[in-house]
C-alpha cells in the first residue's frame, strides 16, 4: 500500500497541475500575461484580483514606453554627439591636410596636381630664394656675405658704365667689339633678345636677333687669354645654336645653369606652349663657357668654385618683361675674380654697378675707353682675404703623374700581397673536414674516399 508521504505528493502535483491551468485560463481570458497573475495573491475576490491585474498591466506599460524614451533619447543624444564629434575631426584634418600640403606640397604625383591646379612642382621646393637658401648653413652664409660685401667694395667702375649700339656690322661682317670697347674682358654676359620670347612671353624688344647675327658679333677679340662666357640661349634651338657661338667665339662649354621659373604668385595655364615642343616649358638655360686654361686647384685669385649651384629658381616674370633673374649676376660675381665684366643686350633695367653694359634697347652711352683702361691700371682682380679662404670650398690639389703612378703600384703590390695570403690560407678539404670532428676517408692522392 502507498504510504501517507507519496499520496500527499500526488495530490499536490495534481493541484499544482490545476493551478497553472487556471492561470493560463485567466491570463488567455484578461490578455495578460501569467507573470501578471503570479505577482497577485490568490485569496483576494473576483474584482480586486481584476482590479490589480488591470493596475499591474498598465503599470507594466508605462514603465516599457517611459524605458522606450530613455533609451530613444539615450540613442539620440549619443548620435548627435557622435556626428558632432566626427565634424569637428572632419574639420580638423582639412585644417591640418590644408597646412601640411601648404608647407609640403603633394606628396606624390606633382605633373597631376599641376594638371588640376595649375601650380608647377618646383613651387613645392624650399629654401629658393638666395637670402634664405644658406639659413641653415652659417658658414655659407657667412662667406656669401663677405663675399658680397668684397665686391661691392673692389667694383669698377663705382657707377655702370654703358653703350647703346645695335651690335650689327654694317657691311654685313662680324662686328667688332674691339673697336666699340677698345679693351679685353675676363667675364662676358650675353642676353640676346630671341624670337622664342616673343612667343612664349610676349616680349617686344626694339629688334629681334637670329643667330647667325648673334654670331656675327666678334665676341673672341675682346677676350683675355683666360675668359668665361654666359649665354642666355632660352629652351628651344638655342640650346644647339648657343654651342654654335661658343664654338666660333673660342670658348668651350663647361656648364649648363637652368633658370626653373615657378608660378606662386599667378596661377595659371602655362603660356610657354610651342607648336614643335612636347613637353610645356617652365625654364631657361643659360650656358656657360670657358677660355684659356684654368684650374680650379691652381688659380684661386681668378676663381673660386662650388660656391653657388647651377639653378636658379625664381618667380616668372609678368608677360612682357624680360628681365633675367638677377641671381646669375651673384653666381658670376662669386665665381670669377675677374673685374673687367661686359654685359651684351642690357637695358636701362638691367644696370648694374661694375659692368659695363652694351645694347641698342639703351637709352644713352656714358662710356669712355680711356677712363675705362685707368680703372684696371694697377690690376683687375677683385682679391680675397684670410676669412674667405678659410670658409669657401677648396678643390684637392691634383697629384702629379709620378705621385699617380706610385700610387697604382702600390696599390698592385697590396693587391698581389693579400691574394698569396688569400691561397696560404685555404685548408685542404678533407683536413678541415677532420680538424672540426668530422671523420672523412681520403685516398693516397688527397681526394675523398667514397667507396665504403
Amino acid at each position: 500500500m502507498e504510504s501517507l508521504l507519496e499520496i500527499s505528493r500526488k495530490n499536490f502535483k495534481i493541484l499544482k497541475q490545476k493551478l497553472i491551468l487556471n492561470k493560463k485560463l485567466i491570463a488567455n481570458t484578461l490578455d495578460v500575461s501569467s507573470d501578471d497573475i503570479l505577482d497577485l495573491v490568490l485569496p483576494k475576490s473576483d474584482q480586486e484580483f481584476l482590479h490589480e491585474v488591470k493596475k499591474t498591466r498598465d503599470l507594466k506599460k508605462e514603465n516599457k514606453i517611459e524605458l522606450l524614451k530613455e533609451i530613444t533619447c539615450s540613442k539620440e543624444t549619443k548620435i548627435v554627439s557622435f556626428i558632432e564629434k566626427e565634424d569637428q575631426n572632419r574639420y580638423l584634418f582639412e585644417e591640418e591636410s590644408a597646412i601640411k600640403e601648404e608647407n609640403e606640397g603633394p606628396k606624390n604625383d606633382y605633373c597631376q596636381h599641376f594638371v588640376d591646379t595649375q601650380q608647377r612642382p618646383q613651387n613645392f621646393i624650399r629654401d629658393p630664394i638666395l637670402n634664405e637658401r644658406f639659413e641653415d648653413y652659417p658658414k655659407l652664409r657667412e662667406l656669401i656675405k663677405l663675399k658680397d660685401e668684397l665686391i661691392s667694395k673692389t667694383n669698377v667702375p663705382t657707377r655702370p658704365l654703358y653703350i647703346k649700339s645695335d651690335l650689327l656690322s654694317k657691311d654685313g661682317g662680324d662686328f667688332s667689339l674691339a673697336e666699340l670697347t677698345g679693351s679685353e674682358f675676363d667675364v662676358i654676359l650675353v642676353e640676346p633678345p630671341l624670337h622664342e620670347y616673343q612667343t612664349h612671353n610676349k616680349i617686344f624688344f626694339n629688334k629681334f636677333y637670329s643667330w647667325d647675327e648673334i654670331k656675327s658679333i666678334d665676341i673672341g677679340s675682346i677676350t683675355s687669354q683666360r675668359a668665361f662666357i654666359f649665354l642666355w640661349c632660352g629652351s628651344g634651338d638655342g640650346l644647339d645654336k648657343g654651342r654654335e657661338c661658343l664654338k666660333k667665339w673660342g670658348f668651350r662649354r663647361c656648364e649648363d645653369i637652368v633658370w626653373i621659373k615657378t608660378n606662386k604668385k599667378t596661377l595659371r595655364q602655362n603660356r610657354n606652349l610651342d607648336c614643335g615642343s612636347i613637353l610645356q616649358r617652365t625654364k631657361e638655360h643659360c650656358l656657360m663657357g670657358i677660355k684659356g686654361t684654368v684650374k680650379r686647384s691652381q688659380d684661386s685669385s681668378f676663381i673660386h668654385t662650388n660656391i653657388d649651384i647651377d639653378l636658379i629658381i625664381s618667380e616668372e616674370p609678368d608677360e612682357g618683361c624680360a628681365d633675367k633673374p638677377e641671381e646669375i649676376f651673384n653666381i658670376i660675381e662669386h665665381f670669377c675674380l675677374g673685374r673687367r665684366r661686359l654685359y651684351l643686350f642690357g637695358r636701362d633695367s638691367t644696370l648694374r654697378h661694375g659692368w659695363l653694359t652694351v645694347g641698342p634697347d639703351l637709352s644713352d652711352t656714358n662710356f669712355s675707353r680711356d677712363a675705362f683702361k685707368s680703372l684696371f691700371a694697377n690690376g683687375n682682380l677683385t682679391g680675397t682675404t684670410d676669412r674667405i679662404e678659410l670658409l669657401r670650398p677648396k678643390t684637392p690639389p691634383m697629384k702629379s703623374k709620378m705621385q699617380l703612378i706610385q700610387q697604382q703600384t702600390q696599390t698592385n703590390k697590396l693587391s698581389n700581397v693579400d691574394q698569396m695570403a688569400y691561397q696560404v690560407n685555404i685548408p685542404n678539404n678533407a683536413e678541415s673536414a677532420n680538424s672540426i670532428g668530422f671523420g672523412v676517408e681520403t685516398n693516397q692522392n688527397g681526394e675523398f674516399d667514397t667507396s665504403a
